[in-house]
């Protein structure tokens, strides 16, 4: 049976890479961006399937879903990857202007699952998979990240949530670790990030994640990507 997955944010980094690796793993792709200039390069790159728009937007949620219906048949994955980083350089919470706090929220955390009820019929249908894009800042108290943190700790008490009401689905969290991409860099304005992994470098690990079809929870790409390649 042909697969199908939704990956949002997929104009450039993590998501790109992520589209890059499904499809030459034989799946059809969708993916979304808001810069309909930088997604259709994407979608010239990585040969996925392309729907410009903004997650935050309902009308653009379905259009999503409709989309990889009437090209792969269904949804059988959903990774929610876009999200913001909020105000950069990143504030302390002292001073955090709580108008970004509200847009960091329901980008990170409203966003992705308003997107999962939306593609829920489908992915219960087909024994699909959720991968809810996370972070070491969700669990970590890292001076500055207390906004995106929050909203990824959010996200992932979702996810935990989500695995207990629906036990026909697969749900990971992932953490993917610092990666050279725009959003890291823009938690780091004017630090040179070049040691930093490429996006490209960890993908490999999701795939063994999707493959493997391991339990649900958090994980951590970095230590399945040493367990896969028997590194130390």
């Amino acid at each position: 049976m042909e697969r199908t997955a939704i990956v949002t944010g997929g104009s450039h980094g993590f998501g790109k890479a992520i589209a890059t690796g499904l499809v030459a793993r034989g799946w059809t792709v969708v993916i979304d961006g808001r810069d309909p200039r930088a997604l259709a390069a994407a979608g010239r790159k990585t040969g996925a399937i392309i729907v410009p728009g903004d997650v935050t937007i309902a009308a653009h949620r379905k259009e999503l879903v409709q989309a990889a219906v009437r090209h792969g048949g269904g949804v059988d994955l959903l990774v929610n990857n876009a999200g913001t980083l909020g105000p950069s350089p990143l504030p302390r919470l002292s001073a955090y202007p709580l108008s970004d706090l509200r847009d960091v929220v329901e980008t990170n955390v409203v966003a992705p699952l308003s997107l999962i009820q939306e593609a829920l019929p489908q992915l219960l249908a087909r024994s699909g998979a959720v991968v809810n894009v996370t972070s070491d800042a969700a669990v970590e108290g890292y001076e500055g990240w207390g906004g995106y943190g929050a909203s990824k700790a959010a996200l992932e008490q979702l996810s935990r949530v989500l695995v207990a009401e629906e036990p026909g689905l697969r749900v990971w969290w992932v953490d993917p670790g610092d990666m050279r991409t725009r959003m890291h860099q823009a938690a780091f304005p004017g630090e040179d990030i070049s040691d930093r992994p490429s996006p490209e470098t960890i993908v490999p690990a999701l795939m063994v994640l999707l493959e493997q079809r391991l339990p649900s929870g958090r994980v951590r790409l970095a230590d399945l990507l040493a367990q896969s390649t028997g590194a130390v």
